[in-house]
């Protein structure tokens, strides 16, 4: 049985969800007023930092399986 998303297909979706994840996490900041959200902003901006760095080290690895050695 073969996994129906690609390597690409996940970086793309790993894309879209830090940028989701960290245009959220500066729409609650508290620099713009109040919210009654019940999500901690330390740890949905550390939950952003870690999918933005796991879409960075993807793009890593695709650059690595591309160059000639």
């Amino acid at each position: 049985m073969q996994f129906p998303l690609s390597f690409a297909d996940m970086t793309l979706w790993l894309a879209i969800m830090s940028i989701i994840l960290l245009a959220t996490s500066e729409l609650i900041s508290p620099y713009y007023g109040r919210t009654n959200l019940l999500v901690e902003e330390g740890r949905l901006r550390a939950v952003a930092l870690t999918v933005g760095i796991m879409f960075i080290l993807s793009i890593l690895v695709q650059i690595y399986l591309m160059a000639p050695f």
